[in-house]
């Protein structure tokens, strides 16, 4: 058995020092660029994927991986032309059209957002990700029946995907639904204790509805999981949050504030 090990070792040694130094050296600094994005230190992960497409500068995973750090940077137009670059090297890759699709809606691109998340979805039509994603930008774009179904579909496609039945719930209530929006929150909170977004919005929707103290607890628990839920852009832009939810949220704190 050592002998064999031996062998395996040896063999395996012989395929690295048969590969050409410009790819050992990609297989690198792929390693810590990635890494370094999986850690969300995106600030260093940028350079090192700057030196992998210089070693490698027809890499779609790469490009894709690059793309996503230039997002998470800021750099919204950069992160589409990596994905587009990645799209053409790569044309039937599900993942770089999620991720120009995500940078589309950062510059609030409705449109073009909507036909990459249909292109995965005209090929894969439960991909859970792509709905949820959809469900975003048709909210955006003010058709929240057509959100709350897309939320819906999301997770019965993946379940356990709690973002998607949270908004779901949002959704519902927007087109006034607060019934069935109220029970949905309950279920999540039952479910995930330690879920912000499934508390704050059950506290928004309890003040709505005269139920101010039991508000107040869903509150505390919520605010003390996730402070961004008091920042009413953070929720419109970045959580996508509705508008009427938004404004009860606003309107609960501007009261519990006093």
């Amino acid at each position: 058995m050592k002998a064999m090990l031996t062998l395996v070792v040896l063999s395996l040694l012989l395929v690295l020092s048969s590969l050409p130094a410009w790819a050992l050296e990609g297989e690198v600094l792929y390693e810590q660029a990635l890494s370094a994005s999986r850690d969300g230190d995106f600030v260093r992960a940028l350079p090192l994927w700057n030196s992998v497409l210089e070693v490698l500068p027809e890499d779609p995973a790469a490009l894709s991986n690059r793309g996503n750090v230039r997002l998470a940077l800021g750099d919204a137009t950069g992160a589409i032309d990596d994905q587009s670059r990645a799209i053409a090297l790569a044309p039937e890759e599900a993942d770089p059209h999620l991720n120009r699709g995500t940078a589309e809606e950062a510059l609030q691109d409705w449109s073009a957002a909507a036909a990459d998340y249909l292109w995965i979805l005209d090929r894969d039509p439960m991909e859970a990700s792509a709905l949820y994603n959809l469900g975003n930008v048709r909210g955006s774009e003010g058709d929240w029946v057509e959100a709350r179904s897309l939320y819906g579909r999301a997770s019965e496609a993946r379940p356990g995907f709690a973002m998607a039945r949270s908004s779901e719930a949002l959704a519902a209530w927007q087109e006034g639904d607060q019934v069935w929006a109220e029970a949905e929150l309950r279920k999540l909170i039952r479910r995930y204790p330690l879920f912000a977004d499934a508390r704050a919005a059950l506290s928004a929707l309890l003040w709505q509805r005269g139920a101010s103290g039991e508000a107040e607890s869903h509150w505390a628990a919520a605010a003390g999981l996730d402070n961004r839920y008091r920042d009413s852009e953070w929720l419109l832009q970045i959580r996508r949050w509705p508008p009427a939810p938004t404004a009860d949220l606003m309107a609960f704190l501007a009261l519990d504030s006093r």
